[in-house]
């Protein structure tokens, strides 16, 4: 054959043109992201609308259906739409063409929900708006479980401290905790004290929002110093939110307290999460973009020592759920393969020529 001549003929050009893939060939196997699924672009993008209380009839005739006529005049290369109205949410998916520009047609439909919050109902919030990749999966979950530390300080931890270190990992991404109590502050209403004391609930929020303000002041200047004031009338604790007065009437003052009470208290929890029967919170690392998932598993688990080092005492952090076993397993599956391949052709070789020499190199003829 052609090559075989010219390959005899110009030996060094082909030794170095080995040479060069011996290099070049572990150098880009080294920098490819190693994962057990592909990168598959899949051209859908969720919208999704909230609007606390609306049942799911007015939901998908006033904001759904609604938003889904506007789209396809307006957003290019929409395939189909598909939408579920819930209590209070409402759940738009725009189906796109297989050569739709993913990153277009997301700034396009994020162009369009902002400019339709002003035809929609009165007090709609910004959708949230999410572009689906199947590569963006959990692939590690961290627990945080104590006997002795309330579900609330765990899911403040979770979210305010150890969601912040670790969301600076390259191609990382947390969500919000799972489990655990989100700290809020409640005002309990009494419907009998406001009654008697002719007070509505209106007056009640009207009289916490006019107080609890911070204003600014602009500046004051005194000898060589310029000082910044500000009007803080934020109350600094729950009794002091029960002492706000709401309403004046001839002879008294009507406070918090009298018609109901605020107390440091927690929504209703929508998710619970156990771990060896108790209350725990669990958080999940997602790989975004090209990431590899082994690297992003080693920087977070090189991180974890120094976050115990500052953990409350009697806090527990595990792991569970790593799918970076998975991927060296399956890795270490094709390098042994590869290595069997190769014996199997090497002695295939032996036994038809019968010689060492000409399994490990071809002579020149």
């Amino acid at each position: 054959m052609w090559i075989v001549r010219i390959a005899l003929s110009r030996p060094y050009t082909f030794i170095v043109l080995a040479l060069m893939l011996l290099i070049i060939g572990p150098l880009t196997l080294m920098r490819t992201p190693t994962d057990i699924f592909p990168d598959i672009n899949i051209p859908v993008v969720s919208v999704v609308w909230n609007y606390t209380g609306m049942p799911p009839e007015d939901m998908a005739n006033r904001i759904t259906s609604v938003f889904e006529r506007v789209v396809p005049t307006v957003v290019n290369d929409v395939e189909h739409i598909e939408s579920q109205s819930l209590l209070g949410v409402g759940v738009i998916k725009i189906f796109f063409q297989p050569t739709v520009n993913i990153n277009i047609a997301l700034s396009q439909v994020t162009g369009v929900a902002q400019t339709m919050l002003r035809s929609l109902p009165p007090g709609t919030l910004p959708p949230l708006i999410l572009n689906y990749t199947a590569s963006s999966v959990p692939i590690l979950q961290l627990v945080l479980s104590s006997q002795t530390i309330p579900e609330q300080n765990l899911f403040d931890f979770g979210n305010s401290f150890l969601r912040t270190q670790l969301v600076n990992v390259p191609g990382a991404s947390l969500p919000y905790p799972y489990g655990g109590k989100v700290r809020q502050i409640q005002i309990d209403l009494d419907p009998k004290a406001m009654q008697t004391y002719g007070v509505s609930a209106q007056e009640v929020n009207a009289a916490i929002a006019a107080q609890n303000l911070i204003i600014p002041g602009g500046t004051e200047k005194i000898g060589k110093y310029e000082y910044i004031i500000k009007l803080n009338g934020s109350p600094l604790s729950v009794e002091e939110l029960n002492n706000l007065p709401v309403k004046a009437t001839p002879g008294r003052v009507l406070y918090i307290r009298d018609v109901a009470h605020a107390r440091d208290g927690f929504p209703p929890q929508t998710n619970i999460v156990r771990v060896n029967g108790q209350r725990a919170v669990m958080m999940s690392v997602q790989k975004t973009g090209e990431a590899s998932t082994i690297e992003i598993v080693k920087r977070i688990k090189a991180l974890i020592p120094q976050i115990k080092q500052i953990m409350p005492a009697g806090l527990n952090l595990d792991f569970f759920a790593d799918q970076s076993i998975f991927v060296t397993a399956a890795i270490k599956g094709v390098i042994t393969e590869g290595v069997i391949a190769a014996a199997l052709t090497a002695l295939m070789i032996l036994l038809f020529l019968g010689s060492w020499r000409s399994t490990l190199i071809r002579q020149r003829p």
